[in-house]
């Protein structure tokens, strides 16, 4: 519900970029994508970002998209359709499924292969000159507030 919620406001409050192209936004407190188009919402995407935090808040420039490719430094694991940002950290598709929608990587933002796919085509269609990527730690969903245990008072 609260996930909803969030999405939705997420919607309503999406600021408008001032150029025509791509902007992806990962919400790394909500584990989610939210990517424009030309100012558009086209896709909002669960994702898997780093274990201890990763990668890092800012605003970015994609730097080299690659469509296959395999981490050297992690045990050749495969990336497809990754999109380079901040050094070695990338958005990209895993194998790894089933752990979308909570941190699970060693700092790279995951996505499902056939949403990394599609994004990774977005962005080699407009350039990378055209694509902003912002990560960032939104405000987390609204804790759940406790159920109050009633103890009865003894009468005196």
């Amino acid at each position: 519900m609260y996930r909803v919620a969030a999405a939705v406001m997420a919607l309503i409050l999406w600021p408008l970029p001032a150029q025509a192209g791509v902007e992806i936004r990962v919400d790394k407190a909500n584990q989610r994508m939210f990517v424009s188009v030309d100012g558009e919402m086209r896709h909002f995407w669960t994702v898997s970002t780093g274990l201890g935090g990763g990668p890092h808040n800012g605003v970015y420039r994609p730097q080299r998209l690659e469509r296959k490719w395999f981490s050297r430094k992690y045990n050749w694991a495969p990336m497809p359709y990754s999109i380079f940002f901040d050094g070695n950290y990338a958005i990209h598709g895993t194998t790894h499924v089933r752990r979308l929608g909570r941190r699970a990587s060693k700092g790279c933002v995951r996505l499902h292969p056939d949403n990394a796919a599609v994004l990774f085509a977005l962005v080699k269609k407009h350039g990378m000159a055209n694509t902003r990527i912002v990560v960032e730690t939104a405000v987390q969903d609204e804790p759940r507030p406790r159920r109050r245990r009633l103890v009865e008072q003894p009468e005196r």
